[in-house]
């Protein structure tokens, strides 16, 4: 497969590249103790928990429905380890690939992407020790970098808080030339109506301008409301607890009027479709009980420059 230029600039310029996580090898279900989300705990205790064969088909169709629309798909190399959610190993953000710091348990994930970085021209950066991040936090915006992160409280009190402030200044030293907004989450290691795992899990800016957005998932305010305060009201729709449970926010843009999402959100479907968006929708009711959906299966690496 062709080398990529890297290049993201934004959230929706339009898709020529992309890295789609692999079901095959993540194996049978975890023990309780090794969860890292209350959405995996809960299907474990509910005995609900995905199998590998279903994993693999959703999201091989997936990687199908980008490809039919022109777009390059790349998969992690399969080590024989859960290498599904590719989002959470690392972001393209201009020309750079920056490598993310995932929790202990996980960091052999990346390893699956080695041979992609080796054959791909391009800056690669990696975090210092005390520097924590994970690609879902990570939203390169027009001119800015949207961080979602936690207090350092927050950050040694929760499995489920995966970015801390200082990575919000590592980007920034990165990146001088972008604005860095940092948005401070909801944790919760218990409850998945109560937890932002990830900024992509209560946000989706769209490419027409409007505003995909579960408000308590924010724990100031303050930057809820500055973040608000970009979009007209008409062009935003509230997402509600359970809705943002079942990742209803974590649509992924495959152009600024095309948008992949999942085929059960029959109300978040229709309000995009009402906006003017091309949607289309997949099923990945399975993959979805490990805690992550259409943006976490995804590693974008290149979309369209800006003219």
């Amino acid at each position: 497969m062709k080398s990529v230029v890297w290049n993201i600039q934004d959230e929706w310029q339009p898709l020529e590249a992309v890295m789609v996580g692999i079901g095959v090898g993540m194996g049978p279900a975890p023990q309780l103790a090794d969860t890292y989300d209350p959405q995996s705990r809960k299907h474990l205790q509910q005995g609900t928990y995905p199998h590998e064969s279903d994993v693999t088909r959703e999201l091989d169709a997936l990687a199908a429905a980008i490809v039919a629309h022109g777009v390059q798909v790349k998969r992690p190399e399969s080590l024989g380890f859960n290498q599904v959610f590719a989002r959470d190993i690392g972001v393209v953000i201009d020309g750079a690939f920056v490598m993310t710091s995932m929790v202990e348990d996980r960091a052999q994930e990346q390893a699956g992407i080695d041979r992609m970085l080796e054959g791909n021209p391009g800056t690669v950066h990696r975090p210092p020790s005390d520097v924590r991040l994970e690609g879902g936090d990570i939203m390169p915006m027009p001119g800015e970098i949207w961080v979602g992160c936690a207090d350092d409280d927050d950050f040694s009190t929760y499995t489920t808080a995966r970015t801390n402030l200082k990575a919000a200044q590592w980007l920034g030293s990165l990146f001088p030339h972008r604005k860095i907004r940092t948005f401070e989450l909801q944790k919760s290691d218990r409850e998945p109506q109560r937890n932002a795992l990830h900024l992509d899990c209560c946000v989706a800016p769209l490419g027409m301008g409007h505003l995909l957005v579960h408000p308590a998932g924010f724990k100031r305010e303050e930057q809820l409301h500055a973040l608000l305060d970009g979009y007209n009201r008409s062009n935003v729709c509230e997402v509600t607890a359970e809705e943002m449970e079942y990742m209803q926010c974590n649509v992924f843009s495959i152009a600024p009027n095309t948008v992949t999402s999942d085929k059960r959100f029959a109300r978040t479907n229709a309000i995009l479709k009402n906006w003017g968006y091309n949607v289309i929708e997949v099923d990945l009711r399975e993959t979805s009980k490990m805690g992550g959906l259409l943006r976490c299966t995804t590693l974008p690496l290149r979309r369209t420059p800006l003219t």
